[in-house]
Order: structure tokens, then C-alpha cells, then sequence
């Protein structure tokens, strides 16, 4: 018996080497052999099960989001966006806006169920409203079977927002006086050689400059015409020079021009020692009289003429508002 099992295991062994076999098998209770590898009954660990097709995720993608930097406080602004995914026609969107210093939603836009592919225009609810401070604006979206938004650096969802007050409305515009009965008008004046006091460029400032405009205690007695330090300031008419004098707190210095016609001119804020002129001196339209500075308390270098009738400062005179006389010497 022993000799059968001998002759057997020979057998096998020089068939195994002539298929090419390794020489190792697993012959039971033959000791020396090797234990055959086990029937694989999971997939191994790492790998994907043979014959499953891999199932790539598709989930919502923000193509397009439009959201200004800036606003002005109130109404949210316009807000533009676009969704797009493969093979799906409609996703749930919402559009919050929070504030980043509090880090509450100020306001919820809320699309519902949207077509994929399309440009959306924001809608906001009634009576929603953003104060001054810094926002952002963030897409939420998912699809029918749950896919949320895939966020990408280049669409991501996510946009900034500034908003800021309105700026404060303009000052009003005080209205010119009309002109007195028996005081020459700006075209009587022109008749009569007058010429534009500044002579260079200048302009006439905004409503603070003109005449009637709130000062401290006080209303604007003259008007502003704003040009360069050390343009010349001119006589607009023939006239005698009444003063030439320095106010620290207020006009700086100073001249004041008395006419034969019912006018008092008076110029202010000129540049230190520029006065071209004395007091009682005769002086005719066009000649020079001190350049344009800022002392007293000016701010900026500026001609502060003023005009008056029945004498500068006497009793029964007042300053009358220049600005109809200024332009029509300016366009003369």
C-alpha cells in the first residue's frame, strides 16, 4: 500500500512539471504541501467590484452670479445668476444676504424651483431693506434627488457687498433778490464799461459760496468767485477808494470802492501786501486794486465781493446779491 501511494505521488509530480505547474500542491494530508489560496468572496479592500460601471456625482453648479460691489442703502440691489446642471431641468435656489459684521441674514430670496440654463433675476421680498455696512451675497441650491451645490474657485456662489448711505441732498439754491426800483441793472452796468472784477479763470463755487448761503450767526453777505493766489482783483467800475484795511477774524484784508452810480463795492480776502491802491484814491473800471489770497478766515484763495446800496455799513445801506451783476460782466 505504501508503494502504490509512492508510485502516485511520482506520477503526479512529473505531470505537474511538465505543464509547467509550480511545483508546490495541495494534496491533503500529504505533508510538505501547500495550502491552496482561498475563493475570493468580497471584493478586495481599495478596488471597484468587477463588471459596476463607476457612477460619476452630478450636482449644481453656480455658472454665473452678478452682484454689484456697491449700493446705496435701502432696496437690495439687482442680482443676476445662473445654475446650470447635466441632465437636469429644474434645481431649488435660494439667495441670502448676510451681514458680515453681525453675521445675520439680512434678507432671503427664495426662487423655488428654477429652470437650469437661465439667466434668474433676483427677486426680493416686499419691504426688504439693507443699512450701511458690508454683506455677502451666497447662492443655496439643490436638485431632486438632493445634490447640493458644487462650489468651484471660479463659480463659487459667493459674492461681496458694500452698502453705503446716500449722500446728503445739495444745499438749496437761494434765490436772487429781484432788482430794486431805482438801483442800475446788471445790463445798465455793462452799458456802462463794467468788467468782471477777477481777471483770470475762476468759477463761482457751489451753494455755499453765494449770497444768502447759512454762516454761523450770520448769513453770506457777498458772493465767492474762487480762482488762483495772486490773479488780480479789478475795479468793476469807475469809482474812489473809501478804505483799505485788515480784518483778522473775518474779511482778512480788504478794500472798499465807492461809486457816483448808488454802488459800494467791497473786496475781501486779499493776498498780504498785494493792496495796489490807497484810501481816497480815484480809480477807473479794469485797474488793479490786490491779488487774490485767503487770509482772514478764508479757506481757499477767493475774491469775496460784495455789492451794497446806500453805502457799505451806513445807516440805511444793504448788500444786494452780486451774482446777476457777476455773470452778465462775465459774459460782457
Amino acid at each position: 500500500m505504501s508503494f502504490l501511494r509512492s508510485a502516485a505521488l511520482v506520477a503526479l509530480t512529473t505531470l505537474a512539471a511538465c505543464c509547467g505547474t509550480a511545483p508546490a500542491l495541495a494534496l491533503s494530508g500529504v505533508p510538505g504541501g501547500a495550502q491552496a489560496p482561498p475563493t475570493p468572496s468580497a471584493p478586495l479592500a481599495g478596488g471597484s467590484e468587477y463588471g459596476v460601471p463607476l457612477v460619476q456625482s452630478v450636482r449644481p453648479v453656480v455658472s454665473k452670479l452678478v452682484v454689484p460691489k456697491t449700493a446705496i442703502s435701502g432696496r437690495p440691489p439687482r442680482v443676476l445668476l445662473r445654475i446650470d446642471e447635466k441632465g437636469v431641468g429644474t434645481v431649488y435656489v435660494q439667495v441670502l444676504v448676510t451681514n458680515l459684521a453681525t453675521h445675520a441674514v439680512a434678507t432671503t430670496a427664495t426662487l423655488a424651483w428654477s429652470h437650469t440654463g437661465r439667466t434668474l433675476s433676483v427677486r426680493w421680498p416686499a419691504g426688504a431693506t439693507l443699512s450701511p455696512g458690508s454683506y455677502q451675497v451666497s447662492v443655496i441650491a439643490h436638485d431632486h434627488h438632493g445634490g447640493t451645490l458644487l462650489r468651484k474657485a471660479h463659480s463659487s456662489g459667493v459674492a461681496s457687498l458694500t452698502v453705503s448711505a446716500p449722500a446728503p441732498p445739495p444745499a438749496p439754491v437761494p434765490t436772487p433778490a429781484p432788482i430794486e426800483a431805482g438801483v442800475l441793472t446788471p445790463a445798465q452796468t455793462v452799458a456802462d464799461g463794467a468788467v468782471f472784477p477777477v481777471a483770470g479763470i475762476h468759477s463761482f463755487g457751489g451753494p455755499e459760496n453765494r449770497f444768502g448761503a447759512p454762516r454761523e450767526g450770520h448769513i453770506h453777505q457777498g458772493q465767492d468767485v474762487l480762482a488762483a493766489e495772486g490773479t488780480p482783483d479789478v475795479a468793476p467800475m469807475a469809482g474812489t477808494i473809501f478804505s483799505t484795511s485788515y480784518q483778522a477774524g473775518g474779511a482778512g484784508y480788504y478794500i472798499v470802492e465807492h461809486t457816483t452810480v448808488g454802488f459800494d463795492f467791497m473786496f475781501a480776502h486779499c493776498e498780504a501786501s498785494s493792496f495796489a491802491v490807497s484810501a481816497e484814491q480815484a480809480v477807473s473800471a479794469g485797474q488793479a486794486l490786490c491779488k487774490v489770497g485767503q487770509t482772514g478766515d478764508a479757506t481757499a484763495p477767493h475774491l469775496h465781493f460784495e455789492i451794497w446800496v446806500g453805502g457799505w455799513q451806513a445807516a440805511g445801506g444793504h448788500p444786494i446779491d452780486p451774482l446777476p451783476y457777476l455773470e452778465a460782466w462775465e459774459r460782457g
